[in-house]
């Protein structure tokens, strides 16, 4: 099982931010069958203010690339991402169009 670390911010607002949170609670049911349906095994979402880590394990099907195709190719998913980037804003070094940055990993024991 592989395992991918991501970051992304939230807008720095914390009405905002409670908001993305509530969403989180109840994450629609096609969001979690096209995660699933990816090979994503386990997925968390950690926050500290408003720097969101994305941690998730995946079987030997998944890639980002397939991922972003299906996502693309999904109206729900679509949808779903529309409605969050009004929480969210791409980390500075983040390319055009990117949300999440994936995290080099610099240690483990």
């Amino acid at each position: 099982m592989q395992r991918y670390c991501l970051a992304l911010d939230l807008k720095d607002d914390p009405q905002l931010i409670a908001e993305y949170e509530k969403y989180h609670e109840a994450v629609w049911p096609e969001i979690l069958q096209s995660l699933r349906d990816s090979g994503i095994e386990r997925m968390e979402i950690y926050r500290v203010m408003n720097r969101l880590f994305l941690v998730m394990e995946v079987n030997d099907t998944f890639s980002l690339e397939k991922k972003a195709a299906a996502d693309a190719a999904n109206p729900k998913v679509q949808e779903w991402e529309q409605l969050m980037w009004k929480y969210q804003e791409a980390l500075p070094i983040a390319a055009p169009g990117q949300k999440w940055v994936k995290a080099d990993k610099v240690f483990s024991l």
